[in-house]
């Protein structure tokens, strides 16, 4: 359990509609969807750059979808992420943030997204993300561009 309302410094929260596992398939026609693919790219982009985020003044970085916390904790293993997936699979925290969600399968899946959180503070949302492995490289930018931005549109976990 990770209490996002109350987050320390800077954090990086990445929303993404799910994760393949191998030896199972992907739902029907989900390389047609737009948005869908990318989601393990992404996550290991993140991971590539995670000392940068360090360097930069992120202190947490967190993956977020709905897909069961088994199925995140075996994505982040086998991916050997160095930062958490977390499993949003109640949908607590999409309804309560009012995340942009789609249906495949009778699932809701969230839309890729990436908050930037400053405390509990959301400071910049990307949206749409594309390309998914090029968001990392967006976060930073941000980041190291933040000394002249000013802090207004930001509102509370």
């Amino acid at each position: 359990m990770v209490d996002l309302g109350n987050l320390p410094d800077w954090s990086a929260l990445y929303f993404y509609p799910m994760t393949g596992r191998p030896g199972r398939p992907l739902p029907e026609g989900w390389d047609a969807i737009p948005g869908a693919r990318g989601c393990t790219p992404q996550a290991c982009a993140f991971r590539d750059l995670f000392l940068e985020f360090a360097e930069c003044g992120v202190s947490s970085v967190f993956g977020i979808s709905t897909q069961k916390p088994t199925d995140q904790k075996e994505a982040s293993e086998r991916l050997g992420l160095p930062y958490p997936l977390l499993s949003d699979s109640r949908l607590e925290l999409t309804n309560a943030l009012a995340l942009p969600t789609f249906e495949v399968e009778g699932r809701a899946l969230i839309k890729r997204l990436t908050l930037i959180v400053e405390g509990n503070r959301v400071a910049k949302v990307f949206f749409p993300v594309f390309p998914p492995d090029g968001n990392p490289r967006d976060v930073l930018e941000f980041m190291n561009s933040r000394r002249h931005q000013t802090g207004g549109g930001r509102v509370t976990l």
